[in-house]
């Protein structure tokens, strides 16, 4: 059996610890509103989805112990963190609209998705997790495993989306204030030193 009440409050911790995913949805509710950010977490949910594929097919655990496949990673990790970064950065260097020009965000959907979906997908850390959190709450018989697992997973992804959706709401919350060209600014240039305090991190983290 699942054990439900010690795997939902750890899922919550998991989930509401700040992090480059949950740093974009909130910038993204800033620069272009809600519904855009939303649609950034249905990238990082499709990306949680293949993640824990992977350990319900049992190649989760093979990952993790590969030393060459977690490095691999790791790297592609931290380039796309330093470009986020840097990306941010100029943003926050260039004059801001005055508020949501429709023109500035059109196509935006494609980029913000993309970014969520990367991200996740390239934090090595986020494997390991799944890997390690979901069997801890299974009922441990071998034959119905999987299936525990894969409800796991799905109830981890409804608590991540809801997490998501409040970090959402604040972002979004920031973004209607009267001064929003000036904290879309400092929004951006916090964003772009978090991204790439994150992504120096990861580069010196051992993963062990």
């Amino acid at each position: 059996m699942i054990d439900w009440v010690g795997f939902l409050p750890a899922a919550l911790f998991v989930s509401l610890i700040p992090g480059a995913n949950q740093l974009l949805g909130l910038s993204n509710a800033v620069r272009y509103g809600s519904l855009r950010a939303l649609a950034g977490v249905g990238g990082r949910l499709a990306a949680f989805v293949v993640l824990i594929g992977l350990v319900v097919a049992g190649l989760g655990a093979v990952l993790a112990a590969s030393a060459t496949a977690l490095e691999a990673i790791k790297w592609v990790g931290v380039v796309y963190l330093v470009w986020l970064g840097v990306t941010s950065l100029r943003s926050a260097a260039r004059e801001p609209l005055a508020g949501r020009d429709p023109a500035a965000t059109e196509g935006a959907v494609r980029s913000i998705v993309t970014r969520e979906f990367v991200v996740a997908m390239s934090n090595p850390k986020a494997l390991l997790l799944f890997a390690a959190l979901l069997p801890q709450f299974t009922g441990g018989q071998a034959a119905d495993a999987g299936g525990q697992l894969a409800l796991l997973g799905i109830a981890y992804l409804g608590v991540e989306l809801l997490v998501g959706l409040g970090y959402i709401a604040i972002g979004s919350r920031i973004g209607a204030t009267g001064v929003r060209a000036r904290t879309q600014r400092k929004v951006d240039f916090g964003a772009g030193v978090v991204f790439l305090g994150l992504g120096a991190a990861l580069a010196v983290d051992d993963l062990a």
